[in-house]
């Protein structure tokens, strides 16, 4: 089992924060940092000092780390368009030394798409945008040097593309995708990740979509085991229950419903929920680490929980 970060700016994080959590992490020995795209605060709170763009941080962090992993949970399609969205991910993992990671989705929040002028069409229309915008930037970056790229799309329409530049991992960074959808969602999945995570949801949950994605899989003669699966949750770790306790109320959350829902309590407590989750063939955890200047969190993790996985 592997141990990543996982940051959501838009509550409220400059890069400087961003940065000094990533660092940590890498120092700490996690295997990746990753943080969510979004423009527009969740909840209470102000959001101050306002939304970090997830591309341009990675970038950044690219050049000021070193060995950690470096990704999205979840690059939203409606963001970007797909060409330049290929671009810029080769070059950030150019940058990284082939370090870089696209997780991408529909994209979901509607409020942050009217908050900064962004076409938010329906649901059906936006796994269609999707599923196109995978078949674009995979053609993009596995189209060989010296050939072009050409795709028939309805909404990313491609004629006679260069296809550069190249990322730096061959033939491509890791795609992950994930979500609940017990259709679309798996047979894309199937078809172009690396990677399946389901973001705060139960053992039985997980249970259920895992077997979905695995029957996707093979319904397209893929192997099911070449699926790396993960899931996310909220981090709450304290060596007793009054450490527990202040850092849930440090981010406006109960114990005994994170207990219930995410990932805390004691170390020891963290080590048996892990293990269910890997029990049901969880191979990696995304740690939502929500009050971003704790990290002696992020320490106690890596002393006392990472050296028991």
């Amino acid at each position: 089992m592997e141990l990543r970060i996982f940051t959501e700016p838009q509550q409220g994080a400059s890069y400087d924060q961003l940065l000094a959590v990533a660092r940590a992490a890498e120092d700490a020995g996690y295997g990746a940092f990753f943080r969510s795209d979004h423009y527009l605060k969740m909840g209470s709170g102000s959001g101050a000092p306002g939304p970090t763009d997830a591309w341009t941080t990675l970038a950044g962090l690219a050049r000021e780390t070193s060995r950690i992993r470096l990704g999205t949970l979840m690059t939203a399609a409606t963001f970007r368009l797909p060409g330049p969205l290929a671009i810029t991910v080769a070059q950030v993992d150019q940058m990284s030394g082939g370090r870089v990671e696209l997780g991408i989705g529909t994209g979901w929040y509607a409020d942050e798409h009217t908050a900064y002028g962004i076409p938010f069409p329906p649901v059906g229309e936006r796994f269609d945008r999707l599923a196109e915008q995978l078949a674009v930037i995979t053609g993009l970056w596995e189209t060989p040097v010296g050939k072009t790229f050409d795709f028939a799309g309805t909404y990313y329409p491609v004629s006679d593309s260069p296809a550069l530049p190249k990322p730096a991992q061959d033939p491509r960074p890791p795609i992950l995708l994930g979500g609940m959808g017990p259709k679309r969602t798996p047979r894309l999945a199937a078809r172009y990740a690396d990677e399946f995570n389901l973001p705060f949801v139960s053992v039985e949950d997980t249970v259920a979509q895992f077997a979905r994605v695995r029957e996707a899989c093979a319904a397209i003669g893929r192997a099911p085991e070449t699926m790396r699966l993960s899931n996310a949750l909220v981090l709450c770790c304290g060596r007793n229950d009054a450490e527990v306790a202040r850092r849930a109320a440090a981010i406006g959350r109960e114990p005994a419903e994170l207990r219930e829902n995410g990932l805390a309590g004691t170390p020891a407590e963290l080590v048996d929920r892990i293990g269910r989750y890997a029990a049901v063939g969880s191979q990696r955890l995304y740690l939502q680490l929500l009050d971003l200047d704790d990290l002696d969190h992020l320490e106690l993790v890596a002393a006392e929980v990472m050296p028991q996985l």
